[in-house]
């Protein structure tokens, strides 16, 4: 058999209409070959349904493709230029330890991104050796697969694959290579580079790009540029509702972080919130807090705006025309955050109708969380059995006053217990991935080449509001410590 058909057999089908831009987008690079690849885990149900051949995937060929070691049949390895307001100040980026092999039609007639994160120095790196640690790594491919399970949209993992090299950050730490699998990597930043080093037409042909690939039904508007930056709000102020409903701390939205598809991108000092505060902030490098879980729908809304910004050629050839409509679409985005975020609270609380005074019930409750530092997922999950226990936030007498209250809202809407219930129990998750689970997870992994914790992790995870007994367990809070806990960005 020849090494062509071989490939083949792997299932890749690709089409890359990134290379189409102009070539100030990107620049083509080589595979920067590993010692000694080894797949360690691979994504079967999303490598099916990319249409991809699980045992071809896992043999020599396929794992040298997932290393970097060799380019797949059709595609066409390259890295992304990008530029991003990293802490508030801009700068020029571009993806220093990616590579774009292409862009896969699945058996459906979708599109996807398949990159490869850790694979090495780019044109566009900007010091250090472009590879990436093990544990980084597999934190990504459990977050963003934990994300997915919860049914919020983000990029995906298909595999990790060791290198069989050792790479120096504080401590010598094993090499490892994730495969991800995305909408598109389209971001902010790559906007706001169009604008600070390319011209307005190379901008319009970004922008038209971005339109024929995720918001084709606006191409016939009017003012499809308009339509295009109102689309983009829509679909970030449902995201990171989102976020907000389950307690995700992203830990670093910069610019260049923000995908034009909508989707989480880039799981770095991400986690999960245990006890409720809106100040919660992992990350090591987000000293000030701008990052905060309470900051983020505010810093969703400034790098809008930035987007905004980037659009304004396009949008009118008057400046000021073009400044007005800009502004009248961003006034729209905390207006649709609010709404998105108050029907997913609703949810939570098995509300199916509306009155005027949720608003007070739902900030009362999370008011009483915050002061008697109640874990915020628990809460919830408590609630959606109608019967909390008698400890802890439960056991105190302003939450009696509240449960009451509740309990009156919820027989006016005249829904029966069974409904309300599951409508609580579909919108609140049993398990989400506590930081001392996925901290448990790498260490076995890392440390001793256990990937069982792993594994074990991950199917708890892909059914997040089956409420199983075997869940019980993930649902534990971890050991009281005065050592806060802390995420680093991993590059």
């Amino acid at each position: 058999m020849t090494e062509k058909k071989k490939a083949n057999e792997i299932g890749w089908n690709f089409d890359n209409s990134y290379t189409r831009l102009p070539d100030i987008f990107f620049r083509t690079v080589d595979p920067n070959p590993v010692q000694a690849p080894k797949l360690i885990i691979l994504n079967d149900r999303l490598a099916a349904s990319l249409g991809l051949n699980i045992k071809e995937l896992e043999s020599e060929e396929g794992v040298s493709v997932l290393a970097g070691n060799r380019k797949p049949e059709g595609g066409t390895p390259l890295a992304q230029a990008y530029a991003g307001h990293q802490f508030g100040h801009f700068t020029m980026l571009g993806d220093g330890r990616a590579m774009l092999l292409g862009e896969l039609i699945t058996p459906k007639g979708e599109r996807f991104d398949l990159q490869l994160k850790g694979s090495g120095r780019t044109p566009y790196s900007r010091g250090g050796d472009g590879r990436a640690a093990l544990g980084p790594m597999l934190r990504e491919y459990i977050i963003s697969e934990a994300m997915h399970g919860l049914g919020i949209p983000t990029t995906r993992s298909l595999a990790v694959v060791t290198t069989g090299e050792t790479i120096m950050r504080e401590t010598p730490l094993p090499g490892a290579i994730l495969t991800r699998i995305a909408a598109s990597h389209i971001r902010v930043g790559t906007f706001q580079y169009a604008v600070k080093w390319g011209s307005v037409e190379e901008l319009r042909t970004l922008a038209d790009h971005t339109i024929q690939r995720h918001y084709p039904e606006v191409e016939g508007d009017k003012n499809r540029y308009l339509s295009l930056l109102k689309e983009v709000i829509k679909r970030q102020a449902a995201l990171i509702a989102k976020w907000q409903l389950v307690g995700f701390i992203h830990g670093v939205m910069n610019t260049d972080n923000m995908t034009i598809s909508g989707e989480t991108i880039d799981y770095g000092p991400c986690a999960f919130m245990d006890q409720y505060d809106p100040a919660t902030v992992f990350s090591s490098i987000d000293r000030e807090g701008r990052y905060a879980y309470g900051n983020q729908p505010y810093i969703g809304g400034w790098n809008l705006a930035r987007f905004a910004e980037t659009l304004l050629p396009l949008l009118h050839d008057e400046q000021d025309q073009a400044v007005k409509l800009a502004q009248d679409a961003i006034s729209d985005y905390m207006k649709l955050y609010h709404a998105n975020w108050l029907e997913g609270m609703r949810a939570k609380l098995g509300i199916f109708d509306k009155e005027t005074d949720d608003e007070v019930l739902i900030a009362d409750l999370l008011t009483l969380m915050e002061k008697q530092r109640a874990d915020y997922t628990n809460t919830f999950r408590a609630l959606s059995f109608v019967k909390p226990e008698g400890t802890g936030i439960f056991a105190h007498p302003e939450f009696a006053n509240w449960h009451e209250r509740w309990l009156s809202r919820l027989e006016r809407q005249n829904k029966p217990k069974d409904a309300v219930q599951e409508l609580m129990q579909s919108s609140n998750p049993a398990v989400i991935p506590r930081n001392h689970r996925v901290e448990e997870a790498l260490e076995a992994a890392v440390e001793k080449g256990d990937y069982s914790v792993l594994e074990r992790l991950l199917n708890v995870l892909s059914t997040p509001y089956a409420n199983t007994p075997d869940q019980a367990e993930f649902c534990i809070l971890p050991t009281p410590t005065t050592v806060p806990y802390r995420t680093y960005c991993g590059t």
